[in-house]
């Protein structure tokens, strides 16, 4: 089957480290590898930062001429997709060309990751999440990797669409011996990129780490982005030697840190769910994170990874102190983290969701367009 993939929050072919990006690529891969010819639509995000009406406009001008030059190209060449795929759609990156394509084309239209927000559904976002909605409503099938979205996109999906959970997965997960951490100080490490909307974990990680100066351990933290002041600043009180700071490094770069690491520490503050902590458990560490966004969507709570209510200050230095001092229960943890990642969310598990997505979504189209 010919299938549009569709990414309008991010560029697909934006190569910059992200695990949005990273996640679109792996439903391409397998989609690819159950046989289908995969099409992304290249240059075509319309994320925006803020409710200007102009910017809007050019968005709805630019989306309708993708869909003509689309239309006129597929039918010249006979390419036309047989089903339109949209990954992560929500009110500031609303999808404008699966809803009406699939429409003019007669195809099935899955969303995977879509979200709604009530509490920008009046006011200057208004006619954004309306336009969201709207494409939910259309979508012959509605793939959900969180809780949360699921709840979000309930009220707003149609009659015949159904929704599949796909756990957040990864390509490939490590050999064992690839552990290479001591029994030294308990080493920490962090990943994310710095920008606003990850400052606030950025300040939460300073300030769990700063009552426990007297006990052992070191922070490695990887990321670089356009809040790297702010978020120095946020660790100004810990003393530099506690702190290694390698900026922005390359994919095989973090996993061989994450080999040499024992807690993998992110508060993940309003986190869709990160597939940085899939990739830590994957490398056998433990995981500490506030039980906020989309973060239990990632770990197993109480087995491979301590979560603590959302911004309980507390509770998460408590829980650091914790795997602080008992090296046994860290190992156990990682331990743990390693079997789920393994056996629970690698490519090869998701695929097999994946091909009862698009049976679905040709199922729940055909469905619709008999009623």
């Amino acid at each position: 089957m010919r299938i549009a993939f569709h990414t309008p929050l991010n560029l697909f072919e934006d190569a910059r480290i992200s695990g949005d990006r990273r996640m679109a690529h792996q439903l391409v891969e397998a989609m690819a590898g159950l046989g289908h010819r995969v099409e992304p639509i290249l240059n075509a995000r319309t994320y925006m930062r803020q409710p200007d009406p102009e910017a809007l406009i050019w968005h709805l001008c630019e989306a309708q001429a993708r869909r003509d030059a689309l239309l006129a190209e597929w039918r010249r060449d006979g390419t036309a997709p047989e089903l339109w795929f949209t990954y992560h759609s929500y009110y500031k990156a609303p999808d404008l060309l699966g809803p009406q394509l699939s429409q003019q084309l007669g195809i099935p239209y899955i969303i995977a990751e879509g979200s709604d927000s009530e509490r920008r559904a009046a006011g200057e976002w208004a006619e954004h999440v309306a336009l969201a909605r709207r494409s939910f409503g259309l979508a012959d099938l509605h793939v959900y990797f969180t809780a949360r979205d699921r709840q979000s996109v309930e009220p707003w999906r149609g009659p015949h669409a159904p929704l599949l959970w796909l756990p957040p997965f990864i390509r490939s997960v490590p050999p064992a011996a690839a552990r290479t951490s001591g029994t030294g100080s308990p080493r920490l490490l962090t990943i994310a990129m710095m920008r606003p909307g990850k400052l606030g974990s950025y300040r939460a990680l300073a300030a769990a780490l700063t009552p426990l100066l007297d006990e052992p351990w070191s922070l490695t933290i990887i990321g670089d982005g356009q809040m790297r002041a702010e978020v120095e600043a946020a660790f100004a009180g810990i003393p530099a030697d506690r702190l290694r700071w390698l900026g922005a490094i390359g994919h095989e770069a973090v996993k061989a840190e994450l080999a040499t690491h024992d807690v993998f520490f992110w508060p993940g503050v309003r986190e869709a769910y990160g597939l940085v902590y899939l990739e830590a458990q994957a490398t056998g560490l433990a995981v500490l994170a506030f039980d906020s966004g989309g973060v239990s969507a990632t770990v197993k709570a109480g087995e491979t990874a301590l979560l603590v209510p959302d911004g309980d200050m507390p509770a998460l230095t408590a829980a650091l102190a914790r795997l602080l001092k008992e090296p046994g229960l860290r190992q156990r943890m990682g331990e743990a983290a390693r079997g789920f990642v393994a056996t629970e969310r690698t490519l090869e598990r998701a695929t097999g969701t994946i091909a009862t997505a698009l049976e679905l979504a040709v199922s729940s189209h055909a469905a619709r367009m008999a009623s």
